[in-house]
């Protein structure tokens, strides 16, 4: 989705309201002793109407959380279960973030306000309910280059530095903090209904149904589809559709999320609580972003794996309202459409027009034998790659050199955006060193042109996010 050309009015519509009697827990915000605007997302601010904040404005809400006119009252901790790493926890929930606002879009969507590093909540266990300021930055990036690669995201609409010590280890502590705030068309999880399944409250589940069909609509099912019209079922096939095109973004983006457990899983298909994020280096199967994951769960290769069974997970919470064989023939779906979904997205990446399935898939298929045989990085070959018009000499050129491409689609720089550790490493650097925050600031507006190069209709004439 594209920024508005021109901005909206501000319009407070705080519909979660309707659940948090049983959903959420008022909560207040952490007293911070320092609130700094470091960054403010200008660009999506006038989808909500903030579009007029002076940087006062912008601390006031998003450091102190003075409520918005007309809005919640106080910020609200949803409360979720999920499996991480396949083990099943109850005990988690929004532990250091919470829901600050609800408003309306220039597309009319819900939107909320969505924290992190805003201080501690019932859910909290033994953390401390704060964010670095490193971990800030990072999703920083990756939200502007999945954006620009055309990801459903959320935005990382404001960053405000809080002036604490924080201890932690996995970098070099004392480190500085932050709390964030996220633009997202909804904060609502798989784990979020596999709690009221294991709390045994389906008239709640029926409700949240209800809630996510209204506030995130899609397509209904195939005709053929069998219970295409009970509630629970039409919720599945949209979120199986949505998360088969994230897996699908996910893994032409080159990017590795590092952490898919159920409770990071959006029912409304946007792709968001980035932690250990990379984007691959190599083309590598087997890469890993979490140095956490011993296992490789969820290796690069293995999300759409690990989104599929999610979806599963979802299912199960599900036949609380619904018999197993609608909910199966939903989930049934994903291979199909995720294969769909990659092949529209690759193509959109080289600006390539479709042919046929067979035909894309053994373009696609070529141009990963040439990656992985010649170590050449994912970004450098999709850029290089992107309407190329020169002599064939490999298996994948001599295909490429048979298509048509999209018109206007050329070549892009050889110096294109590309957020491997080793970039991110060095702008934080700066940041940490010299407190030099244009490295942080240029590397943001040659993420966005090169977006702007991308664009976000893929050849098929479908919107990518």
């Amino acid at each position: 989705m594209r920024p508005p050309e021109q901005p909206v009015t501000y319009r407070p519509d705080p519909q979660i309201m309707q659940l948090a009697e049983w959903l959420a827990t008022p909560v207040a915000a952490a007293q911070f002793p320092e609130t700094r605007l470091r960054f403010a997302n200008r660009r999506w601010a006038g989808s909500v109407g903030l579009q007029d904040w002076r940087d006062e404005d912008w601390v006031r809400h998003l450091g102190r959380f003075e409520p918005l006119p007309d809005n919640l009252s106080e910020p609200l901790a949803l409360a979720y279960h999920g499996h991480q790493f396949r083990v099943y926890n109850p005990e988690i929930g929004d532990g250091r973030g919470f829901l600050f606002a609800q408003l309306r879009d220039h597309t009319d969507r819900l939107v909320d306000l969505g924290t992190k590093g805003s201080g501690t909540t019932p859910y909290s266990r033994r953390g401390d309910g704060r964010l670095t300021l490193k971990g800030a930055v990072r999703e920083i990036l990756a939200t502007e280059l999945l954006e620009a690669r055309g990801v459903d995201t959320s935005k990382t609409l404001c960053v405000i530095e809080t002036g604490e010590q924080l201890e932690r280890g996995d970098e070099p502590s004392p480190t500085r903090s932050a709390v964030m705030t996220r633009l997202s068309h909804g904060h609502i999880r798989i784990g979020t209904f596999q709690r009221l399944a294991v709390l045994e409250e389906p008239e709640h589940m029926a409700q949240l149904v209800d809630y996510c069909l209204e506030q995130f609509p899609g397509p209904p099912p195939p005709e053929d589809a069998p219970g295409r019209d009970q509630p629970a079922v039409i919720l599945l096939h949209q979120v199986v559709e949505r998360l088969a095109d994230t897996a699908a973004a996910w893994m032409v983006a080159g990017f590795v999320h590092g952490v898919l457990n159920t409770d990071n899983m959006n029912i409304s298909g946007e792709s968001f609580d980035y932690g250990p994020w990379r984007f691959l280096p190599k083309w590598d199967a087997s890469f890993t972003a979490a140095y956490f994951d011993h296992q490789g769960l969820y290796a690069f290769a293995r999300q759409p794996e690990a989104v599929h069974w999610n979806c599963m997970q979802l299912a199960v919470a599900l036949r609380a309202l619904a018999d197993s064989d609608p909910l199966v023939a939903a989930l049934d779906r994903y291979g199909g459409l995720y294969e769909a979904a990659l092949r529209r997205r690759w193509l959109w990446r080289l600006g390539v027009m479709p042919q046929d399935g067979e035909s894309d898939t053994a373009l696609i298929g070529a141009m990963e034998r040439q990656m992985v045989a010649t170590g050449e990085a994912p970004d450098a070959a999709f850029a290089r790659y992107r309407g190329w018009r020169g002599q064939p000499g490999t298996e994948f050129e001599t295909l490429l050199a048979a298509r048509s491409f999209v018109e206007g689609a050329e070549p892009l720089p050889d110096d294109a955006p590309s957020l491997v550790i080793e970039r991110v490493e060095a702008i934080w650097a700066a940041i940490d060193r010299d407190d030099d925050w244009s490295v942080l600031e240029t590397e943001i507006e040659r993420i966005r042109a090169h977006g702007a190069a991308l664009g976000t209709i893929s050849p098929a004439g479908r919107p990518l996010a």
